[in-house]
């Protein structure tokens, strides 16, 4: 079988790309090196009995009308597939020393929290969140597909937008003149980048906390059933999802990509795949040093040439005989740093690699839904994710399995007796399994270079204008992932749309 479109890795772009093409009535054949589907999507079970997601917490722009729920209805899913709104009286809760803030959907109503925590600075923090919402929408003006008239209807927005084109988050709240405190609050929830704010991209801030403001869900049936639903559609159309497929080199003839040669990781026999139109879901930097570098266009190799996203340090654990609403968990994560400064507290898990006053967010994925339990019914689970060195662990792992096992469990206790000590006492007593995993977890089991979290580094050099797109100056081949897109369940769902879009001429998401 000649498939019309043949592609490689099963993330979650990818799945959105080849669900829509299949139900379109094109031919469509995915090979995916993993046991599962789904990329960090992708679902696990530990002890038979609790069930975890990779990478995902919680997700935006799952509203109706919104691009997640537009994708879901063309796939006619919208029903299947539903999601919980997280409180939108404090869908983020943030903990600091002397400071706690729960983030409202509405910017009226963060306004007036952050004045009543800082009345000498009520009028800068007015207009610094005017100005969060002046370019957010400029950014949907801007990004693709755009509509030259609605740049024209809306100069201002614009503009305002343009001018922060290579700004860090820092950098504005400085030109705001936020007091420091303020500014650790707004930014705490900084695990979702992995980037303090003194190297984040403004614009990717912006996106994601103004996102999370219009809607913050997490799935009725949990991500499994979301990654499920998409493959469904995909064969009951068809087509094909391949695990187990490492695809090891791309044939290329006259600057056109025909296909593929994959190993089944379960015989380790070599087989040829041949599409139409092959689509890249791996890393982007990754498949053109297998097909040459030499082979793409001066300007596409600029585009390549990106940083990747720090990675990250995930704990899984289970609690039994506890209910955590007691301790003031529920349809909310909570962020916690013990400093004042998340540059300073980036620095020192990041660089030098000390976890002994650590920041972190706690998520609780049984609080969420009553959708069909991950875990047995007397018993919660609680994820806690902070940033992590891919080369640090990478080196330790190599070096010496054991201290890197103990570094992961310091992490580990490091973040309970923070946990024991502010929210919840015995914390450890009630815990009846646990699983960590680290930056070399992350490049094993979901396939990403160097541990990365979300492809390219969300820096303002990685966030403009020369950004990698799905174009890769080969005939008959698309990257279709994080890096030429944007990382996160509601963006990657935008680029495999947007790329179904541009190839098939169908409109589904639109800007307005």
């Amino acid at each position: 079988m000649k498939p019309d479109y043949l592609i490689v890795g099963s993330g979650l772009s990818a799945l959105v790309f080849g669900a829509l093409m299949a139900k379109s009535g094109k031919t469509v054949q995915i090979l995916e090196a993993h046991e599962h589907p789904g990329g960090f999507g992708h679902t696990f079970t530990m002890a038979k009995k609790y069930t975890f997601n990779a990478q995902f917490h919680y997700v935006w722009d799952c509203g109706e009308g919104q691009t997640v729920n537009r994708v879901l209805k063309k796939l006619e899913l919208e029903r299947e597939v539903t999601f919980e709104r997280y409180d939108s009286d404090g869908f983020d809760r943030m903990r600091m020393p002397e400071h706690k803030l729960d983030i409202p959907s509405e910017p009226e109503e963060l306004i007036q929290r952050l004045s009543n925590l800082f009345p000498a600075h009520g009028d800068l923090i007015c207009q610094f969140v005017n100005e969060v919402e002046k370019t957010g929408a400029g950014l949907k003006r801007l990004s693709p597909p755009i509509k030259p008239i609605e740049l024209l209807k809306h100069p201002n927005e614009v503009f305002s937008t343009v001018q922060y084109l290579n700004s860090t988050l820092q950098d504005v709240f400085d030109k705001f003149q936020l007091p420091q405190d303020a500014q650790t609050l707004l930014a705490l929830q900084w695990p979702d980048f992995l980037l303090p704010p003194n190297q984040l991209s403004f614009y990717a801030w912006v996106i994601l906390f103004r996102g999370y403001q219009a809607g913050a869900f997490y799935p009725t049936q949990h991500f499994e059933h979301v990654i499920n639903s998409l493959v469904n559609v995909i064969e009951s159309y068809g087509g094909q999802v391949l695990l187990n497929h490492e695809v090891t080199n791309f044939r290329v003839t006259d600057r056109t990509v025909t296909g593929v040669q994959a190993m089944d990781l379960t015989t380790h026999q070599t087989h040829e795949f041949t599409g139409d139109t092959v689509i890249c879901n791996i890393d982007p930097k990754k498949a053109a040093k297998m097909i040459g570098e030499s082979q793409f266009s001066k300007s596409l190799r600029r585009k390549l040439n990106y940083e990747y996203s720090p990675s990250n340090y995930m704990a899984y654990c289970v609690v039994k005989d506890i209910d955590l609403r007691e301790y003031g968990f529920g349809k909310w994560n909570l962020f916690h740093t013990g400093h004042h400064d998340l540059n300073e507290a980036f620095t020192q898990m990041y660089d030098r690699n000390d976890f002994s006053n650590p920041s972190f967010a706690i998520t609780t994925p049984t609080l969420l839904t009553k959708g069909s339990r991950d875990c047995p019914e007397d018993c919660q689970i609680v994820e806690f994710l902070t940033v992590a060195n891919y080369k640090y662990f990478q080196e330790l792992r190599e070096s010496d399995r054991k201290a890197y096992n103990q570094k992961k469990q310091e992490i580990l206790d490091s973040i309970l007796d923070v946990v024991e000590k502010n929210y919840v006492p015995n914390f450890r007593k009630h815990m009846v399994f646990h699983i960590t995993g680290s930056p070399t977890t992350n490049e094993r089991f979901c396939w990403c270079p160097n541990g990365n979290s979300y492809g390219s580094s969300l820096t303002p050099r990685n966030m403009g204008m020369g950004r990698l797109n799905h174009e890769t100056s080969l005939n008959h081949f698309y990257f279709c992932n994080a890096s030429s897109g944007y990382p996160g369940f509601a963006p990657t769902f935008w680029t495999g749309a947007l790329l179904y879009q541009r190839l098939s001429g169908d409109q589904i998401i639109t800007n307005s």
